[in-house]
């Protein structure tokens, strides 16, 4: 992975960019920190798809997370009203 100043990014984007589509991801640095990388967009789909299940996934997936105690329909306690 090439590693680019901001300073070279900025200047020379159309460079970042064709490096990120034949070469791979491209690391952006600010003030010698690592900031950002650039990666292709196809690499980018796959880490985001695979990163997220779907809500049909997460559905179907493991049983209850939670037990909730709910009480029995038309068994719920009302409150009193307010006395006047």
């Amino acid at each position: 992975m090439n590693t680019w100043p901001v300073q070279d990014a900025k200047a020379r984007f159309s460079e970042l960019l064709d490096a990120c589509v034949s070469e791979g991801p491209q690391l952006v640095t600010r003030r010698g920190s690592e900031t950002a990388v650039l990666v292709p967009i196809a690499e980018w789909k796959r880490l985001h798809d695979a990163a997220r299940p779907s809500l049909k996934e997460l559905l179907l997936s493991a049983p209850v997370r939670a037990n909730l105690a709910l009480p029995a329909r038309g068994k719920a306690k009302r409150r009193a009203p307010p006395a006047l």
